[in-house]
């Protein structure tokens, strides 16, 4: 009999297109395990919203491994200690996991591998949440790409990415397998009850990344070009969160675009390919979820104020579309895309907060929080990244609205007391007649987008001094 292989679950939650589960089956019998390790996470931890997520998540993958006979088995605690425990209980001699390019995990890595070795084991590491690992993509000047232009010329000239690998019908697992917490005893749900609409609009799981896909594309992608920026139409993927859990992997996304064929699908994976590049920047830049990779903006004058940013936080700004957008985030755990960056520019350059503050509140409440793609995304933003917006593009958040949703679809959904105001009016809603502005419960802008445009471009002109 062969020695058993243990294959670690992490952020692949999934058995099609996962290449460490092909590597495993093929070693031997297999022991699936997935470890959830607050502690080397540190701050990285998963949010409140990722934790809701990742439970259904788990409870997806549980019964979808228990059909081919090989149980998950769950964990808590630290996973340099679990993992060399566990493959001295069960007599593996190879572990094999998908590999993970934040910092905290890195390092956690290298030091199983080292505990591993010390006990005749090893431990492999499988392309799984990327088309192409960042420590493989060079410039031409052999050094990692800064700018995401040529980065996505790069991974375009690869050529179409390998087919997906099936899913196995039947994994021989390991017997007895070894005792389990019960995905209760994860403690993952939150406490309190603001995740109660999530399942209105998320399906953890394989599945549910399979049912999206299938309902996004062809005919979604066709229009994905100008509907992508219209918060008020289901115009985007919302794969989001299951590529970064793993549920599907970017070349099933990939893939999946090309055989739909249809109009808009460069546009699409040029959006794959940001993400490849913010892990990439992560890889090369582990400061980057907290350091601004621009050194000057390390003296940048932040007025921190904790009312404007709670005001930001329960989207009460008094400017409709920033507070639709904090609001879906506070409901949903997502928000659309364009109105994240409008919402993020605001906190940044018109309440003069820092990007940090604006970076944890959705790491606890996106169900996608991603550490490369958050960190680099308000990077951007904030002028501070490596290929950044420019610092004196601070976005009109009226001007945002009336173009991207100018019937107000999006601002009476998630703003409900704006409704009745008409369309020219549901962006500005200072500017309604006094005898209508009375009958709406609804906030002043906390600050005049030219008071706070003149604010920012002064404060980024100190930078240069």
């Amino acid at each position: 009999m062969p020695d058993p292989a243990i294959l670690w679950f992490r952020q692949d939650l999934r058995l099609a297109d996962n290449p460490a589960l092909v590597a495993a089956i093929a070693a031997g019998p297999v022991l699936p395990v997935y470890i959830l390790d607050d502690d080397a996470a540190g701050p990285w931890a998963p949010g409140g919203a990722g934790r809701w997520w990742l439970h259904h998540s788990l409870a997806s993958l549980g019964d979808a491994l228990k059909a081919t006979g090989a149980p998950l088995t769950l964990l808590r605690g630290r996973a340099e200690t679990l993992i060399p425990a566990l493959a001295q209980s069960v007599g593996a001699t190879q572990v094999h996991a998908g590999r993970l390019v934040e910092p905290f995990a890195r390092e956690r890595d290298h030091r199983i591998a080292e505990a591993l070795g010390a006990v005749g084991a090893t431990l492999t590491l499988h392309t799984s949440s990327l088309i192409a690992e960042p420590h493989r993509i060079r410039s031409g000047a052999g050094t990692p790409f800064a700018v995401y232009t040529p980065f996505s010329r790069a991974i375009f000239a690869l050529g179409e990415p390998d087919a997906p690998l099936p899913a196995p019908k039947r994994i021989a697992g390991v017997p007895p397998a070894p005792d389990s917490l019960t995905l209760d005893a994860l403690d993952l749900l939150p406490s309190r009850d603001w995740a109660d609409a999530f399942p209105e609009l998320w399906t953890p799981g394989e599945d549910g990344a399979a049912a999206r896909i299938k309902r996004f594309t062809p005919k979604a992608l066709r229009s994905y070009g100008d509907d992508r920026n219209a918060p008020g139409i289901a115009g985007t993927s919302g794969l989001s969160p299951h590529l970064h859990w793993g549920e599907v992997s970017p070349r099933q996304v990939w893939h999946a675009a090309r055989e739909a064929g249809a109009e808009g699908q460069d546009t699409f994976l040029k959006e794959i390919l940001w993400r490849e590049f913010s892990y990439h920047l992560l890889w090369h830049r582990p400061e980057l979820p907290e350091t601004p990779l621009r050194k000057e903006f390390e003296r940048f004058p932040w007025k921190r104020d904790a009312k404007l940013l709670r005001a930001w936080q329960r989207g009460q700004t008094g400017y409709p579309i920033v507070d639709a957008g904090m609001r879906q985030l506070w409901t949903h755990g997502w928000m659309h895309n364009r109105v994240r960056m409008i919402t993020a520019s605001f906190l940044i350059k018109h309440l003069l907060q820092p990007w940090q503050d604006g970076a944890a509140w959705f790491w606890d409440t996106l169900v996608d929080a991603d550490l490369a793609s958050n960190s680099a995304s308000w990077q951007w933003v904030a002028g501070s990244g490596s290929d950044a917006a420019p610092y004196f593009r601070v976005f009109n958040p009226i001007l945002q609205g009336e173009k991207f949703d100018g019937a107000g679809a999006y601002v009476r959904r998630y703003v409900p007391e704006l409704a009745a105001l008409p369309d020219k009016l549901i962006q500005r809603p200072w500017e309604a007649p006094p005898e209508l502005r009375a009958t709406v419960d609804y906030p002043a802008p906390i600050i005049a987008h030219d008071e706070g445009r003149a604010r920012a471009l002064a404060a980024f002109a100190s930078l240069k001094g």
